[in-house]
């Protein structure tokens, strides 16, 4: 059976820093989430103007408002240079 040292983990970490796509696609992830954040406001004007009276209604506004959090997370270190 294999001892599990502490030693694997560090190992397994370092390997994982060195992956050198994960740099390169911060940046164009974090500005599609900024302009997704920006964008998806447009999208509760029709649903707040039908009321949100029915529940499918109310469902894909609060899917919406969490896209938009989620976006807002990701997209708050963009930064346009």
């Amino acid at each position: 059976m294999p001892s599990s040292s502490g030693t694997d983990r560090p190992a397994l970490l370092g390997q994982l820093n060195d992956v050198q796509s994960v740099p390169s696609l911060r940046r164009p992830l974090t500005g599609a989430a900024f302009w997704t954040a920006i964008s998806l406001p447009f999208l509760y004007l029709p649903l707040l103007a039908s009321g949100l009276e029915g529940p499918a209604t109310q469902g894909a506004f609060l899917v919406l408002v969490a896209l938009n959090v989620v976006t807002l997370l990701v997209g708050h270190t963009y930064r346009e240079g």
